[in-house]
């Protein structure tokens, strides 16, 4: 039987170190139409029946109960989707960027990182992009080239990059009444830039949460994914050091969070460089986040 995995896990989150505690989000226009321990949710088991979702989408709890990874157990349990030995990973990168993030990318600040999409096509490694909707209103072209790729799917990474719970790396917060705004103007954000492959998975900024955002959640339809593989890209400077940390963490099953954002990020490129040659030839193949749902 294949079981979800809920694991305390250390997470390295991406906040803006200029950014306030105390600040609150205001409430977002109305669209158009067209790294500390996280806190874990006390009702695991309690997650009410899934909404319905596109046939091609994994099921999941629907903003109930995060999914940090899947882990087979048993014999043969996903031999058939891969392989006996089971040793798929999924590699996720955060495209962050925060509401008022404007004037600094104006000003040559990157917060993109079209060297790592390069080298994934180049690598052919299929992989998950968590993107805010910031990001996508700021690098729309590059938006839709990763989310019109096959080898690419788009999942949810809130509009503003702001945090669902607080404290959260000095991330102003969301108002609670607020939170299925920001995730429905971040879906709305990435389809406007021509993105076809949006998948309804989300990750919370900084990988903050609780119970209160997560209930808010569930009227969105979205799972709610983390992970239990922490790169330490985010600020990094010493490739070699995360691409260690990832390999020496990665098991079958592992969702791995990186980032797609020069300024935050700078050496996530150099770093996968290393990872992914190095987890091929330990035996292991590299999947989307819907893949390894579905397994």
């Amino acid at each position: 039987m294949t079981m979800l995995t809920i694991l305390g896990a250390v997470l390295a989150g991406c906040g803006d170190p200029e950014a306030s505690r105390t600040q609150t989000l205001a409430p977002p226009a109305a669209p158009s139409p067209s790294h500390t321990a996280a806190p874990s949710p006390s009702h695991a088991a309690e997650a009410p029946g899934t909404p319905a979702e596109p046939p091609t989408m994994a099921p999941g709890p629907a903003g109930l109960t995060p999914v940090f990874e899947r882990r087979s157990e048993g014999s043969g349990d996903r031999a058939d989707k891969a392989g006996s030995t089971d040793k798929v990973v999924a590699l996720t990168f955060d495209a962050d960027m925060t509401a008022d993030q404007g004037p600094r990318a104006a000003a040559g600040e990157h917060f993109d990182n079209p060297g790592l999409i390069t080298l994934l096509r180049r690598l052919k490694v299929p992989s998950t992009v968590f993107m805010t909707g910031r990001w996508a209103e700021e690098y729309p072209a590059q938006a839709r080239s990763i989310g019109t790729d096959p080898l690419f799917e788009v999942a949810n990474h809130s509009y503003s990059h702001y945090a669902f719970s607080s404290p959260c790396y000095g991330l102003p917060a969301v108002a609670k009444d607020h939170m299925r705004a920001e995730v429905e103007r971040a879906f709305t954000a990435i389809r406007r830039t021509g993105a076809r492959n949006v998948v309804p998975y989300f990750r919370f900024p900084g990988g903050c949460y609780d119970d209160a955002s997560l209930k808010a959640l569930a009227a969105t339809g979205v799972t709610a994914v983390q992970w239990d593989v922490v790169s330490g890209d985010a600020f990094a400077t010493d490739a070699g050091a995360v691409a260690e940390q990832v390999l020496a963490g990665v098991k079958p099953g592992s969702l791995v969070v990186m980032h797609c954002t020069r300024s935050a990020a700078p050496v996530t490129d150099e770093a996968v460089r290393r990872v992914v040659p190095e987890l091929r030839a330990r035996g292991y193949r590299f999947v989307k986040v819907s893949e390894l749902m579905r397994g």
